[in-house]
């Protein structure tokens, strides 16, 4: 599903126009974003958790070259369905 059928499918579920449901996604995407930038994890109970977690540095090859390179530590987010998610799409 792409953002237009989400928007599309938030709109016509909760009644509201396409540029309302659009605000609303936008909305929850950025609150999503900068509860992991603060707090690490934001909880949707039943849903599921999203969630930071620190990737090491490591060493990897250059698949064209075959050098080996530096791949630097970072950090990145992961996602954990919740148990309604899960029961729903099995």
């Amino acid at each position: 599903m792409s953002k237009t059928e989400l928007v599309e499918f938030i709109a016509a579920k909760a009644g509201l126009s396409k540029a309302d449901a659009t605000r609303a996604l936008d909305a929850t995407i950025e609150g999503i974003t900068e509860g992991l930038k603060k707090e690490g994890k934001v909880a949707l109970v039943g849903f599921g958790t999203f969630a930071t977690k620190e990737r090491a540095a490591r060493e990897g090859i250059n698949p064209l070259t075959k050098e080996p390179l530096k791949i630097p530590a970072k950090t990145v987010a992961s996602f954990k369905a919740g148990s309604k998610l899960k029961a729903a799409i099995n």
